[in-house]
């Protein structure tokens, strides 16, 4: 699926229930998150669809290092080049993306939550048992966010992961909320604003917290990293995903 001007500049690609995103303006673009090994087709699909071309991509930041996230990266830059940028407390599960905390294991899940099913087996279709991590990414900062194209300002979301970042573009009215705060959990196939379960959550009181800053942009529209869109404003997002809780 591809939607273009989610919000002004801002393009939404899904694959496989995992979405990554395209920033531009007139320095070139910026992919947030780069999906799963076999997302490279949409993702040159929809650079097209923008009048775009793998050249005009600046960088890639990482929401954060897991493997639905990492999928591409690792080719993107031995290819084309394009820096890579992640928390620095990520780092370590950028390069080894099967390697994370989380508070419970992902293998009953199936069975407690039959429909996260299709989701699961759609992910696995699209590589995600197969990623290779990228090693030698760039520390994001806010002084590194501030010169990506877009110039996001850095919202540090931890909890999902030590070292989970959103990104708000104020001028945009938009915050790309990673797995900080999804519309979709693929681990129960549960809709709407919350944040991912405990099968791949580092620390969920944390997560929960961190919810205050993306709370704090008041952006209207959230860009998730799993899950449609929310454009009813972050403040009604959270309140939601804070009614849901962990699970």
């Amino acid at each position: 699926m591809i939607r273009t001007d989610i919000a002004p500049g801002i393009h939404y690609l899904e694959h496989a229930r995992t979405n990554v995103y395209l920033i531009e303006d007139d320095d070139g673009v910026l992919l947030v998150d780069t999906g799963l090994p076999r997302s490279t087709g949409l993702l040159l699909e929809g650079l097209s669809r923008i009048h775009r071309s793998i050249g005009d991509v600046r960088a890639i930041m990482l929401t954060h290092g897991h493997f639905d996230h990492v999928g591409t990266a690792r080719y993107l830059r031995s290819r084309y080049g394009i820096p890579v940028y992640c928390h620095p407390d990520d780092a370590y599960i950028a390069a080894h993306p099967y390697s994370y905390e989380r508070e419970r294991s992902p293998f009953l899940y199936p069975l407690r939550y039959p429909r996260a099913i299709p989701g699961l087996l759609r992910m696995t279709a699209a590589g995600a048992i197969a990623v290779k991590g990228v090693e030698d990414t760039l520390p994001l900062t806010p002084e590194a966010a501030a010169a990506l194209p877009g110039a996001p300002l850095l919202v540090p979301t931890p909890g999902h992961t030590k070292g989970h970042c959103g990104l708000h573009f104020p001028d945009r009215d938009a915050v790309v909320s990673g797995d900080a705060l999804v519309t979709l959990d693929p681990y129960t196939g549960r809709p709407g604003p919350q944040i991912v379960a405990r099968a791949a959550t580092a620390d969920t009181a944390t997560a929960l917290k961190s919810l205050d800053a993306l709370r704090s942009t008041s952006a209207r529209t959230v860009l998730p990293g799993h899950g449609f869109p929310w454009r009813a404003g972050v403040e009604s997002a959270v309140a939601q995903a804070l009614d849901v809780g962990g699970h």
